[in-house]
Protein backbone atom coordinates (compact mmCIF):
# COMPACT_ATOMS: atom_id res chain seq x y z
CA UNK A 1 0.00 0.00 0.00
CA UNK A 2 2.73 2.65 0.95
CA UNK A 3 4.40 1.64 -2.43
CA UNK A 4 1.43 2.26 -4.34
CA UNK A 5 0.93 5.39 -2.43
CA UNK A 6 4.96 6.28 -3.52
CA UNK A 7 4.60 5.56 -7.06
CA UNK A 8 1.06 8.15 -7.41
CA UNK A 9 2.68 10.52 -5.83
CA UNK A 10 6.66 10.31 -7.73
CA UNK A 11 4.37 10.31 -11.02
CA UNK A 12 1.62 12.70 -10.12
CA UNK A 13 4.53 14.82 -8.97
CA UNK A 14 6.58 13.84 -12.58
CA UNK A 15 3.46 14.59 -14.65
CA UNK A 16 2.78 18.16 -13.40
CA UNK A 17 5.73 19.02 -13.72
CA UNK A 18 6.90 17.68 -17.05
CA UNK A 19 3.43 17.67 -18.84
CA UNK A 20 4.16 13.67 -19.67
CA UNK A 21 1.32 11.43 -19.59
CA UNK A 22 0.59 9.89 -16.51
CA UNK A 23 0.54 6.45 -17.94
CA UNK A 24 4.36 6.63 -19.40
CA UNK A 25 5.00 6.81 -15.88
CA UNK A 26 2.21 4.81 -13.79
CA UNK A 27 2.39 1.48 -16.13
CA UNK A 28 5.91 0.58 -15.86
CA UNK A 29 6.15 1.33 -12.26
CA UNK A 30 3.34 -0.48 -11.82
CA UNK A 31 4.78 -3.52 -13.95
CA UNK A 32 8.32 -3.24 -12.26
CA UNK A 33 7.47 -2.58 -8.46
CA UNK A 34 4.33 -3.46 -8.17
CA UNK A 35 4.30 -6.81 -10.08
CA UNK A 36 1.39 -6.19 -11.90
CA UNK A 37 0.73 -7.48 -15.82
CA UNK A 38 1.10 -5.26 -18.63
CA UNK A 39 -2.91 -5.41 -19.01
CA UNK A 40 -3.55 -5.12 -15.23
CA UNK A 41 -1.00 -2.35 -14.86
CA UNK A 42 -2.39 -0.49 -18.18
CA UNK A 43 -6.22 -0.84 -16.76
CA UNK A 44 -4.92 0.55 -12.92
CA UNK A 45 -3.04 3.03 -14.97
CA UNK A 46 -6.68 4.21 -16.58
CA UNK A 47 -8.67 4.53 -13.31
CA UNK A 48 -5.09 6.45 -11.87
CA UNK A 49 -4.79 9.10 -14.74
CA UNK A 50 -8.75 10.97 -14.19
CA UNK A 51 -8.29 12.42 -10.63
CA UNK A 52 -4.48 13.23 -11.80
CA UNK A 53 -5.89 14.58 -15.32
CA UNK A 54 -8.35 16.70 -14.01
CA UNK A 55 -6.28 18.37 -11.15
CA UNK A 56 -3.81 19.14 -13.83
CA UNK A 57 -6.20 20.26 -16.04
CA UNK A 58 -7.82 22.53 -13.49
CA UNK A 59 -4.28 23.91 -12.42
CA UNK A 60 -3.17 24.85 -16.14
CA UNK A 61 -6.63 26.08 -16.77
CA UNK A 62 -6.19 28.68 -13.77
CA UNK A 63 -2.53 29.17 -15.79
CA UNK A 64 -4.66 29.90 -18.90
CA UNK A 65 -2.74 27.28 -20.82
CA UNK A 66 -6.16 25.02 -21.35
CA UNK A 67 -7.72 24.94 -25.11
CA UNK A 68 -10.56 23.79 -24.00
CA UNK A 69 -12.51 23.06 -27.38
CA UNK A 70 -9.71 20.96 -28.43
CA UNK A 71 -9.57 18.90 -25.14
CA UNK A 72 -13.60 18.43 -25.01
CA UNK A 73 -13.25 16.88 -28.70
CA UNK A 74 -10.21 14.84 -27.96
CA UNK A 75 -11.84 13.42 -25.07
CA UNK A 76 -15.26 12.76 -27.14
CA UNK A 77 -13.60 10.94 -29.78
CA UNK A 78 -11.04 8.94 -27.79
CA UNK A 79 -13.36 7.32 -24.87
CA UNK A 80 -15.02 4.82 -27.66
CA UNK A 81 -11.47 4.37 -29.20
CA UNK A 82 -10.48 3.29 -25.43
CA UNK A 83 -13.02 1.26 -25.46
CA UNK A 84 -12.41 -0.41 -28.58
CA UNK A 85 -8.59 -1.07 -27.56
CA UNK A 86 -9.63 -2.64 -24.49
CA UNK A 87 -10.98 -5.23 -27.03
CA UNK A 88 -7.94 -5.73 -28.70
CA UNK A 89 -5.71 -5.30 -25.75
CA UNK A 90 -7.52 -8.65 -24.08
CA UNK A 91 -7.55 -10.53 -26.99
CA UNK A 92 -3.29 -10.19 -28.00
CA UNK A 93 -0.73 -12.16 -25.84
CA UNK A 94 0.86 -10.30 -23.32
CA UNK A 95 3.65 -10.50 -24.47
CA UNK A 96 3.00 -8.17 -27.23
CA UNK A 97 1.40 -5.68 -25.61
CA UNK A 98 4.00 -5.60 -23.68
CA UNK A 99 6.94 -5.07 -26.41
CA UNK A 100 4.50 -2.63 -27.63
CA UNK A 101 4.34 -0.72 -25.07
CA UNK A 102 8.23 -0.46 -24.72
CA UNK A 103 8.26 0.76 -28.09
CA UNK A 104 6.08 3.88 -28.13
CA UNK A 105 7.94 4.64 -25.16
CA UNK A 106 11.04 4.36 -27.11
CA UNK A 107 9.63 6.32 -29.35
CA UNK A 108 8.41 9.28 -27.55
CA UNK A 109 11.98 8.75 -25.00
CA UNK A 110 13.39 9.56 -28.88
CA UNK A 111 11.03 12.38 -29.78
CA UNK A 112 11.32 14.50 -27.04
CA UNK A 113 15.29 14.05 -26.66
CA UNK A 114 15.56 15.08 -30.69
CA UNK A 115 13.48 18.12 -29.72
CA UNK A 116 15.74 18.99 -26.89
CA UNK A 117 19.04 18.63 -29.13
CA UNK A 118 17.20 21.06 -31.76
CA UNK A 119 16.20 23.20 -28.82
CA UNK A 120 20.24 23.61 -27.71
CA UNK A 121 21.28 24.30 -31.25
CA UNK A 122 19.09 26.91 -32.14
CA UNK A 123 16.36 25.29 -33.73
CA UNK A 124 12.00 24.35 -33.71
CA UNK A 125 10.88 24.62 -30.41
CA UNK A 126 10.56 21.33 -28.70
CA UNK A 127 6.70 21.43 -28.51
CA UNK A 128 7.66 21.27 -32.55
CA UNK A 129 9.60 17.89 -32.41
CA UNK A 130 6.71 15.72 -31.71
CA UNK A 131 5.20 16.25 -35.22
CA UNK A 132 6.26 13.07 -37.80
Amino acid sequence: MITAILIGVVAGLLSGLLGVGGGALFVPALVLVLGLSQIEAQATSLLAIVPVALVGAWRQHRYGNMRLREGVLIGVVAAPSAALGVVVVNALPEHLVQIAFACLLMWIAWSLARGALRELRGGRAPTESLSP
